[in-house]
């Protein structure tokens, strides 16, 4: 069979790029038991977006320990950092709706099985205590609240920074000697796309960092990705 990796319409192409088969499953079952609509999440301009960001923590060979993933959406990232060559403990996804949630948990299945090396909590990413953080979710399983769960993060990634309207509000939060891993974008034409910026100096002067490992640009049909990867 033939794919045109450009063809947002080829919905198993883009699936492919994913490489997995258990992702695939993990999308698949996303699809299949909770109607999900993946139609955005594994756009081209999405996955582009992200196996760039994986490519480039590849190269920089920096252990990841747990990652806190801000704004995590569907998580597709993080089914994606765990097939990676990068050193990950654990991930802990964010997402301020409720509906990601359980989507996000399907397609990391096998590792949320894994005594939750993966995990979707529904939290504010305002609302996180980036130094160490106590979370709580709900458990199909036993019907009620989980315990108390504590994460310390070491690595804080953010894809999502154009949908952040308070975005030094939030930034502040972390911690100094982070690690921090952000995207942006200049599709200002998007109504949810709050925080855009121009160009990699103004997403620079938007996001201060001690040491900056990675900053580039990644030119996309509809728009421009900018990403920067360092301490904070």
């Amino acid at each position: 069979m033939s794919i045109n990796w450009q063809d947002d319409k080829d919905l198993f192409g883009r699936m492919l790029i994913l490489t997995d088969n258990k992702m695939f499953n993990g999308l698949r079952n996303a699809v299949d038991n909770h109607n999900a609509d993946l139609s955005d999440a594994l756009s081209w301009g999405q996955l582009k977006s992200k196996r760039w960001l994986v490519s480039k923590l590849e190269e920089l060979d920096i252990p990841l320990g747990t990652v806190f993933l801000c704004a995590g959406w569907y998580a597709t990232l993080a089914s994606m950092l765990f097939q990676s060559k990068c050193a990950v403990d654990k991930i802990r996804s964010f997402d301020i709706d409720e509906s990601c949630l359980e989507i996000a948990d399907t397609i990391n299945r096998e590792q949320v099985k894994k005594d939750w090396q993966f995990k979707a909590v529904t939290q504010d990413i305002m609302e996180i205590n980036y130094e160490t953080h106590i979370w709580r979710t709900w458990s199909k399983a036993n019907n009620r609240m989980s315990r108390d769960i504590t994460d310390k993060p070491n690595t804080i990634i953010n894809t999502s920074c154009e949908h952040i309207e308070n975005f030094s509000e939030w930034y502040d939060k972390i911690p100094s000697g982070m690690l921090v891993c952000l995207q942006s974008n200049n599709f200002f034409e998007v109504d949810e796309h709050v925080n855009c910026v121009k160009n990699p100096i103004e997403f620079a002067e938007q996001s201060p960092m001690a040491n900056c490992l990675y900053s580039g640009v990644l030119e996309l049909p509809k728009y421009t990705r900018f990403m920067r990867i360092g301490i904070k």
